[in-house]
């Protein structure tokens, strides 16, 4: 298989749904202030739970909205690009799907309740148990988190090879 010469960029004209686009770009940026909200200080920890319960309401309909929704095709490139493109977007979907789990789940562990935004309270599925409370949490601050970082950092990345060294506009995608 072909790939586009370098020195000729691509113009692309398919986009994601107005609606994938909504979803990736809020869902962006609901992670960002979910972790700039618990990096100040403890007054914020309802706030940053309220952002996680809404990451993950926001998550399962993006993931509902990605299965009832045509994908435009991506560009040419070897499988295993494709077969690496495909494996990271199925691992984030898992990681933000973790992420917010975990740490309800900790939450309702700890004997802590999980409210969004005041308006309504997230029932607790599980009783009281400090010890998975601690489990759920090294998991959501820990291995969940860091998963989550570096599959964030690749698909970033993979966005910005194919703009600037590919140069076959697949970040118009998304706009």
């Amino acid at each position: 298989m072909t790939t586009p010469a370098k020195s000729q960029p691509t113009q692309r004209t398919d986009k994601h749904s107005l609606f994938t686009r909504i979803f990736h770009w809020v869902g962006a940026l609901l992670i960002i202030v979910a972790f700039i909200s618990i990096n100040m200080g403890d007054e914020y920890i309802s706030l940053h739970k309220s952002i996680g319960a809404s990451f993950f309401i926001w998550t399962v309909l993006r993931i509902i909205n990605r299965f009832i929704t045509k994908t435009p095709p991506h560009p040419p490139m070897p499988k295993w690009q494709t077969a690496i493109a495909h494996l990271t977007h199925l691992g984030l979907y898992v990681a933000m799907l973790a992420m917010p789990i975990t740490g309800m789940l900790m939450s309702m562990y700890g004997g802590r309740g999980v409210s969004v935004f005041g308006l309504f309270g997230l029932p607790s599925v599980v009783g009281i148990d400090r010890q998975m409370a601690k489990v759920m949490n090294g998991l959501h601050t820990g291995m969940v988190f860091y998963v989550l970082v570096f599959l964030v950092i690749a698909h970033v990345g993979g966005a910005l090879y194919h703009q600037f060294v590919m140069k076959d506009d697949l970040m118009s995608v998304m706009k």
